[in-house]
């Protein structure tokens, strides 16, 4: 049997970045593209005033190594946290746990003094926007590395 892939066989630490402004948001969304999760994997705290998600991450970052040393790509589970949440509102996103969710972008649209909305847009036209008092949202790694099921770097043909 094939061995998982492991932190020490890439980079030496997981990932863990900030956004903070629009520049950031970009490089964010990189990140995240072609990340898949389960409905149920979405979690709004209200109170907290923050939007979760668990996502299964494609390692983009990894991708002309696993190809350069003829290795496996990867994936990893990662949470995607959105701070500073005024209100959620999600069109075509089923939350239950048959559903599988493809994340394809964070998108922002500015408002006044700082404030704006955050889209998440998904792969079928599902989209969760956030209104959010700022840009301030995380993302970390929470596993170690595992091999891509499809063995494949994802695609979207133009």
């Amino acid at each position: 049997m094939a061995e998982d892939a492991r932190f020490a066989d890439a980079d030496p630490r997981p990932l863990a970045i900030r956004a903070e402004d629009e520049t950031d948001l970009g490089i964010m969304s990189s990140f995240v593209q072609d990340a898949v999760l389960i409905g149920t994997d979405i979690s709004h705290d209200t109170r907290a005033r923050r939007l979760a998600l668990l996502v299964n991450r494609f390692r983009w970052e990894d991708v002309d190594a696993a190809r350069s040393e003829g290795r496996d790509f990867e994936r990893v589970r990662s949470v995607l946290v959105i701070n500073d949440v005024l209100r959620v509102l999600s069109d075509g996103v089923a939350r239950d746990e048959g559903s599988v969710l493809e994340l394809l972008a964070i998108r922002w649209q500015p408002g006044e003094d700082g404030t704006g909305k955050l889209t998440l847009d998904f792969a079928g036209d599902g989209t969760i926007m956030a209104e959010v008092e700022c840009i301030n949202l995380d993302l970390r790694d929470v596993t170690r590395p595992h091999k891509a099921v499809s063995g494949k770097v994802p695609h979207h043909p133009e």
